[in-house]
């Protein structure tokens, strides 16, 4: 899989400034030794249980696992402090992202920004079997005051299995709910009544800037692209008792509403702007300062990735080939692989039709 063509790259590497640019060694200093390149890098996933999680993460992903629990969320791309993803194969296998990033950034992410040496996205699969709780996240500011190597929580979601009698999200406040009825909703135990909510269908994305109450809801199966941070505080949790503690989850009211943008109304699924070109699909669903969201479909050859700059590339649908340097790694339902700035651009290659979403950093 990982041939020896790739060796033959190491050779037009020479040393490199902080920002990128190659120099030609000091006299008397000695050159640093070449660098193997990278390659798009795959990476195992972490699985998480919650007790709203069903059990469909195991074989969506293709993987097993060993426990009966409920399961939540699989973090397939992670540099959260205690949840480092893992790369799977290659020459780089078994070192976390942290380690890989870490050790040259630029070759990583390019000119994107990387706040306080972490790599700034969170890609995750959510299974709801049952609700999550009506809660919010902080902006970057407000996370700051937590202390360092804390970030805000801007994220978007792309619905790929929903019930159509069972499933709703919750995203912003409704029309014209106010702070005051939403304190008030909170006391009587009824804020989804004032939470603008929806059926959603297969493919619809939403995207929730940080301060956006909201709330997923039941028997849906979600991606989910977020900046790299795990600070949710709860507003409400459906009167709800955890089975293996006998009590209900903490909620975190203060918190909570001190990051709420009661200013920030229905937030409804984006508007894709689409162009079919050579059998390809693309849609584009989200901008923003965090992160980029494109979709994907084909069933013939396509190019992924942009020269120069970090992309993820997430299959949510089908199967093949990424080419990248003339060799072929597979790709499958629910697999990731990230593409470094100094890889760029790969080609897929369907089996099948394929449907791949690629999240982007700004530059």
């Amino acid at each position: 899989m990982y041939g020896e063509g790739n060796a033959e790259l190491t050779a037009v590497h020479r040393d490199q400034d902080d920002v990128g640019r190659f120099l030609l060694p000091a006299v008397g200093r000695k050159p640093r030794m070449a660098r193997p390149p990278l390659y798009p890098l795959r990476f195992e996933p972490i699985f998480t249980t919650n007790l709203w999680g069903g059990r469909r993460l195991p074989a969506f992903l293709n993987r097993t696992v060993t426990h009966t629990d409920p399961i939540g969320e699989a973090w397939i791309l992670s540099d959260v402090d205690g949840s480092p993803s893992r790369v799977v194969d290659g020459p780089l296998a078994g070192s976390t992202l942290r380690e890989v990033f870490s050790a040259d950034p630029c070759r990583i992410v390019g000119g994107a920004k990387a706040p306080q040496g972490r790599f700034p996205l969170l890609l995750k699969f959510l299974d709801a079997r049952q609700e999550l709780s009506v809660q919010v996240h902080p902006n970057d500011s407000q996370a700051a005051l937590l202390g360092p190597g804390k970030f805000g929580k801007t994220e978007a979601w792309v619905v790929l299995e929903r019930d159509p009698v069972t499933s709703r999200l919750f995203a912003g406040f409704a029309e014209g709910v106010r702070a005051n009825d939403f304190r008030a909703a909170l006391a009587t135990k009824t804020a989804p009544r004032t939470l603008h909510s929806f059926t959603p269908n297969t493919g619809d994305c939403v995207f929730l800037e940080a301060g956006t109450v909201h709330a997923i809801g039941s028997n849906l199966l979600l991606f989910e692209v977020q900046q790299t941070s795990d600070i949710t505080y709860r507003l409400y949790d459906w009167d709800r008792v955890d089975a293996k503690t006998g009590q209900p989850r903490q909620l975190h009211i203060n918190e909570a509403l001190a990051c709420a943008d009661f200013g920030r109304g229905p937030c409804y699924p984006v508007g894709p702007s689409v162009v079919v070109s050579n059998g390809v699909r693309r849609e584009g669903l989200v901008t923003c300062a965090h992160f980029t969201l494109e979709r994907l479909t084909s069933a013939v050859p396509f190019r992924v990735g942009a020269k120069n700059q970090c992309r993820a590339v997430v299959c949510v649908n089908g199967h093949g080939e990424l080419e990248s340097a003339g060799v072929r790694y597979p790709i499958r339902t629910g697999d990731v692989y990230l593409l470094p700035a100094e890889v760029g651009t790969a080609i897929v290659v369907p089996a099948t039709e394929v449907t791949l979403l690629e999240c982007g950093l700004p530059v």
